[in-house]
């Protein structure tokens, strides 16, 4: 029979996504929604105790007088080896699994899986989803790990730097990195699949590739401040702060990262990471059964013919002529304003 505890912990197998504060390590934080989990399914009430025959010997009033022999009488008692106080809690161990990870220096969303799920959890990851992140960069610095935090190795001036200028080198970087996308892509450039990938999006490295730049914009200019949106594959933290020196180079001054934080996972997205106080079974579950949802309805709409906008239109006949003539370099285009939403 299926106690409750294992019938909650059946509830919280699945995918939830939350947010991760910085200046914690990931294990940390998954050790205390581990932690807070088991205590929501140990908190079920327990089943009724366990019973066992046990034969008991009558009291004395009821044996005959003058007789030897003794009788025994069976009788039903709680097996104590099952009671919790002896046996412990049911559940003192259950797998939660972190997708893609942050370092301590990095905030956002974090996936996590339990049970069963771990095994989506890991398939996600070899779909080659997208992230999205928003970098905090900061010129006129060098340091020898890319990041505010590392030992500072030179200093430079960042007063001719303009608005203009760092989204034209925002835009160079992007052209480069598309151009990477289409390489790694291994898919010939003057077929109906490369058009039909590029204007749903759908484009993504065929097997291994280093980090991948899908898109770049600036969000904020005030210096020596910036704040850059991102969306990426394949990519680690050093890279994400990397590109913030390189772009300091290209400016002919130096940059450094003073702050990562991570929007969206593939199809978590912020606005459904749970926060510390909602590290809690009841919230997980509710965020599991949003995910799932959110999950059908997205499968549904893609099986329902929708009606195409001007501008997905417009795309779709730029990448078939491009594929009709063989012009990568008109592909490109269809993939970069893909990326920036145009």
């Amino acid at each position: 029979m299926t106690t409750p505890s294992v019938r909650v912990f059946h509830k919280l197998e699945g995918l939830f996504s939350i947010y991760k504060p910085p200046g914690v390590h990931w294990k940390l934080v998954r050790d205390t929604v581990e932690t807070n989990l088991l205590k929501g399914i140990n908190a079920a009430p327990p089943p009724g105790p366990r019973q066992r025959v046990q034969f008991l010997a009558e009291p004395t009033s009821v044996m005959a007088e003058g007789s030897s022999e003794l009788t025994l009488s069976a009788a039903s008692v709680p097996a104590l080896a099952h009671h919790p106080l002896v046996s412990g809690p049911e559940f003192q161990h259950i797998g939660v699994g972190v997708g893609h990870r942050l370092d301590v220096f990095s905030s956002g969303v974090l996936v996590l899986g339990v049970g069963q799920a771990n095994k989506a959890l890991t398939d996600l990851y070899r779909s080659h989803v997208t992230r999205d992140y928003t970098l905090e960069g900061e010129l006129g610095m060098a340091t020898d790990n890319f990041s505010h935090t590392g030992r500072l190795i030179e200093r430079t001036t960042y007063d001719h730097i303009t608005r203009d200028k760092l989204e034209r080198v925002l835009a160079m970087m992007q052209g480069s990195n598309q151009k990477a996308l289409l390489t790694y892509s291994k898919v010939d450039m003057s077929t109906q699949e490369a058009y039909e990938l590029a204007v749903k999006g759908e484009l993504r490295p065929d097997g291994k590739s280093p980090p991948i730049m899908t898109g770049l914009r600036l969000l904020h200019f005030q210096p020596p401040h910036f704040t850059l949106e991102v969306q990426c594959l394949n990519e680690t933290q050093r890279y994400l702060c990397r590109i913030l020196h390189e772009v300091g180079l290209e400016l002919r001054s130096t940059a450094v990262c003073k702050g990562v934080r991570r929007t969206r996972d593939g199809p978590f997205t912020i606005q459904h990471a749970l926060t510390h106080q909602h590290w809690t079974s009841p919230d997980v579950i509710q965020a599991i059964r949003q995910y799932r949802s959110s999950r059908k309805a997205g499968k549904a709409k893609h099986t329902q013919p929708g009606k195409d906008t001007g501008t997905a239109s417009q795309r779709q006949e730029m990448a078939e002529e491009a594929a009709v003539t063989g012009d990568s370099h008109r592909l490109l285009s269809v993939l970069t304003s893909k990326a920036f939403g145009s």
